[in-house]
């Protein structure tokens, strides 16, 4: 749904047992053919492919699956399947095979190719030398976001999809618990990282006391989302592998976290569009979902912060893995700096940076 590659990313017998799977659930005759092999802002494999004179984009796991890869497939066909209805602009599924016997040990699902483009990849024209298609994207992101909010998660069939109950109250020693857990990981040093018990602090002190629980996406920035190629509008969110029934505000807050309003550093995520510049303020993205939502902005900081905290935490787990050799040590140092780089701007948030 972004960059293609040219290697054919399916073997011979997954091509075989998707086409056999296909024409058994009735989308005619195949063959399965012009596979490319989608990039940008995912760890699972999504493939673009035709069959007879449909195009369609399969998503499953990564080659070497992860304990719990499928399980959070399986999850993510629910929150498609429920979001069908609804305006929140997202890939529309086709097809799910949460089973793992087609393709053994992998649940897959079928989307609809989405007409777009991953700004964090790549920038085309009209939207690579115009700065006011560029300022429009972000409000774009905004308005997509705030649509995803205000779906009523029970009505479409999400009300056991998570456990919103102290959600808020719990993502602290959820998350601290995670970085407690590194240590375990061979050579990591385990150095606390600076402020994080400041940061800890101010936000156990400061949870919000009310809030509306609703779908949140969990992982919201510029790399998750394509636009259309002739418009600034959102044309789908992707990755809704972090989506849980929580508090909706945890995505603003992490856009705002990550935003490069000035361009890209090591804290942002812009990839192209950050490095083409003209973007909305973190101050118009809040009017903007202000004049969109009833939910109370009046906390807003804790959100950006908790954002933060819990970013730096999740990419401090990839540099505690290279100490291990389970990641690259580059990789892993660059994270490391943008950890720490989040967590600064968290303490100029609560004062103490």
């Amino acid at each position: 749904m972004s960059d293609t590659t040219t290697d054919s990313p399916l073997a011979g017998d997954e091509i075989t047992a998707l086409d056999d799977w296909m024409s058994a659930r009735g989308f005619g005759p195949g063959p399965v053919t012009d596979l490319e092999q989608l990039t940008g802002g995912t760890q699972n494999l999504m493939v673009r492919f035709t069959r007879g004179d449909r195009s369609f984009v399969v998503r499953r796991g990564p080659r070497h699956l992860r304990p719990r890869t499928n399980d959070v497939l399986r999850r993510e066909m629910r929150i498609l399947d429920a979001l069908s209805g609804t305006d929140v602009p997202h890939p529309r599924l086709i097809a799910a095979c949460p089973e793992e016997d087609v393709w053994p040990g992998a649940a897959f699902y079928l989307v609809e190719p989405v007409d777009g483009f991953n700004a964090f990849v790549a920038l085309p024209e009209p939207h690579a030398s115009d700065p006011e298609i560029r300022h429009r994207m972000g409000l774009s992101m905004i308005d997509a976001l705030a649509t995803l909010a205000s779906v009523d998660h029970t009505a479409i069939g999400l009300g056991d999809f998570g456990h919103p109950e102290g959600f808020v109250e719990r993502q602290v020693p959820r998350w601290l618990r995670e970085l407690e857990s590194y240590a375990a990981l061979d050579g990591y040093p385990g150095e606390p990282l600076p402020g994080v018990d400041a940061i800890a602090d101010w936000l156990a002190r400061s949870v919000p006391q009310r809030w509306t629980p609703g779908i949140l996406h969990g992982d919201y920035h510029i790399g998750n989302v394509m636009f259309s190629p002739s418009s600034p509008e959102v044309a789908a969110i992707l990755d809704w592998e972090m989506c849980t029934i929580g508090d909706p505000l945890l995505d603003l807050g992490w856009l705002l976290a990550t935003w490069p309003e000035h361009g890209n550093d090591e804290s942002t995520i812009g990839g192209a569009l950050g490095d083409a510049g003209g973007l909305a303020t973190r101050e118009e993205l809040v009017e903007r979902y202000a004049a969109q939502s009833d939910r109370d902005l009046s906390a807003l900081d804790w959100y950006v912060v908790l954002a933060c905290f819990k970013l730096g935490i999740i990419l401090e787990g990839t540099y505690a893995r290279a100490f291990a050799g389970k990641a690259d040590p580059e990789v892993g140092q660059r994270l490391h700096a943008t950890t720490l780089s989040l967590f600064r701007r968290a303490l100029e948030r609560i004062g103490q940076g």
